[in-house]
């Protein structure tokens, strides 16, 4: 079943207290019940709000739970701990604790196992997450230029490929090591990865 855009809607402005607690709902009823399992009902029970109030607000649960983990990565941040190096390492070692997360792991996987088959589902993940997260590719590599640890990159189009680039290599290692090998992300190897990601084979 392809998913649906929401619907544009007058009325009330939405209640960012009732998002919080539907989102977290979401999240508490993948843990208990699984993927499978969880309904919208029984998330808006939870939530305290009525089902029409999550109806509202997203098309079906694949929109919902995208966005419930999508919440999660938004916690990501990328403090200055003084070089490339150490902070490619402190993100990494973020991104880890989060999929470790069982409402994580469990949401993430079953949503990207219905993108196979639903291209806008698809796209709400790269825009919700995906996308959403690159920031930090962007400011990691702007505090390195500004360090000379990176030489600066003026053309545009290049810079965004390098971007992508960068992104797709800690999320897919990140995201094959925590979820597909079942391997723990942790320091020794988040040290190793980042100094294969820097400096490549040769090291």
């Amino acid at each position: 079943m392809q998913s649906r855009s929401p619907a544009s809607r007058t009325g009330r402005p939405r209640s960012a207290t009732a998002d919080a607690a539907i989102l977290a709902a979401t999240r508490e009823a993948l843990v208990e019940l699984g993927w499978s399992k969880l309904t919208l009902g029984d998330v808006a029970t939870r939530a305290g709000v009525a089902k029409t109030t999550l109806y509202r607000r997203w098309a079906g649960k694949n929109e919902l739970v995208v966005d419930a983990v999508a919440e999660l990565f938004d916690e990501l941040e990328l403090p200055d701990r003084g070089s490339l190096a150490a902070d490619i390492e402190g993100v990494v070692l973020q991104f880890a604790t989060i999929l470790a997360l069982p409402e994580a792991r469990s949401g993430l996987m079953a949503v990207v196992a219905e993108a196979t088959r639903d291209e806008a589902l698809r796209e709400r993940i790269r825009a919700s997450v995906v996308d959403r997260q690159k920031r930090l590719v962007v400011e990691g590599r702007t505090r390195a230029q500004a360090r000379g640890e990176l030489p600066p990159e003026p053309d545009p189009a290049s810079a965004d490929r390098t971007v992508d680039l960068i992104f797709d290599m800690v999320a897919g290692a990140v995201v094959h090591r925590t979820l597909v090998s079942a391997e723990p992300a942790d320091e020794e190897w988040v040290r190793s990865f980042t100094r294969v990601l820097l400096h490549g084979l040769g090291t």
